[in-house]
């Protein structure tokens, strides 16, 4: 489901990207497939130097269908940034990735809140935040980090997934799927 970024794969990948319902919300936008592959080696790099965490989505035939990043990463906190490519849209795989991702980030890399800047104008992602059970609506909850996001003017709505409440969905979804077995 997820793998880390590789360069052989940002020309798939930019296929999906250019589409019109996609490339307005992709946050590392290219014109063109070579532009792609130099911000692909730019990602990685960057990971090495642990500025951002960086996975491919993959579909059930290991084929890459779009991204996930955490990025602005600042005391074991960072920003998630998710696409998926048209042909994928409402199959599931938008779920399943973010919660394998969330589990590495607070698993392995010690994050403890993930943040989602959603545009107010994006209804395509502001439902997928809802329907996540352990993200929260955090315009409240963290005022200082909406000031920062909004500094330009009032876009975005902020999402957090504290990483307290994605162990309890975690967990307790694999106890119903126990029950169930």
């Amino acid at each position: 489901m997820l793998k880390k970024r590789e360069l052989s794969e940002s020309g798939a990948l930019f296929e999906l990207l250019i589409d019109p319902n996609v490339f307005p919300y992709v946050r590392h936008k290219a014109e063109t497939s070579d532009a792609y592959y130099f911000v692909t080696k730019n990602l990685i790099e960057a990971e090495d130097r642990g500025e951002l965490i960086s996975r491919t989505i993959l579909d059930e035939w290991h084929q890459p269908i779009g991204t996930i990043n955490l990025y602005d990463i600042h005391n074991n906190t960072g920003f998630l940034a998710t696409w998926i490519g048209k042909p994928y849209f409402g199959k599931g795989y938008n779920n399943l990735a973010k919660e394998a991702f969330l589990y590495e980030l607070f698993f392995e890399q010690n994050i403890e809140v993930v943040f989602m800047k959603i545009r107010k104008t994006n209804g395509r992602s502001k439902k997928a935040a809802d329907k996540l059970t352990y993200s929260v609506l955090a315009n409240e909850l963290y005022p200082e980090v909406l000031s920062w996001i909004n500094k330009d003017g009032d876009v975005y709505d902020l999402y957090a997934i504290p990483k307290d409440q994605f162990t309890f969905h975690y967990y307790r979804k694999e106890e119903l799927e126990e029950k169930e077995a």
